[in-house]
């Protein structure tokens, strides 16, 4: 991946206005990676007071689609399967790792991790993506 499509995806995701609404940070991004964190804060709770499920699928989802576009090309979520393992503390710092695993001219899968800053794994995704083949419109 090139430093020129990094860059554009670090300035893509900070003036993205969901990625704001939950200060979902873009630490990492390659061919087929990307690493998002998120904080733990108490408007993501639930009626439990735990995380809402609602909250870690948007910082999943943020990783999934920034690894899933790495290539340079236009690709859309066709399925994700979420498993949650444990609850998130209050206040802590998550982060979502997306990994590709599998790469076709029409598809890709990618498997998504969500850990604390304590290596806790919390959820686990696998995703699924059509890749349409279109050039990224802000690339």
């Amino acid at each position: 991946m090139d430093e020129e499509l990094k860059q554009a995806f670090h300035s893509r995701i900070k003036d993205e206005p969901f990625a704001k609404k939950f200060d979902l940070k873009l630490l990492e991004i390659g061919a087929g990676y990307s690493k998002v964190k998120m904080t733990f804060t108490p408007d993501m709770e639930n009626m439990f007071g735990m995380a809402h499920g609602g909250a870690l699928f948007a910082l999943i989802d943020e990783a999934f689609e920034t690894a899933s576009n790495s290539h340079g090309t236009l690709a859309v979520a066709l399925n994700m399967n979420v498993t949650f393992f444990a609850p998130a503390t209050p206040g802590s710092v998550l982060s979502a790792e997306a990994i590709e695993i599998s790469l076709t001219r029409k598809t890709a899968t990618y498997e998504i991790k969500v850990r604390d800053e304590h290596d806790t794994l919390i959820a686990a995704c696998q995703a699924l993506v059509y890749r349409k083949g279109n050039p990224l419109p802000f690339a």
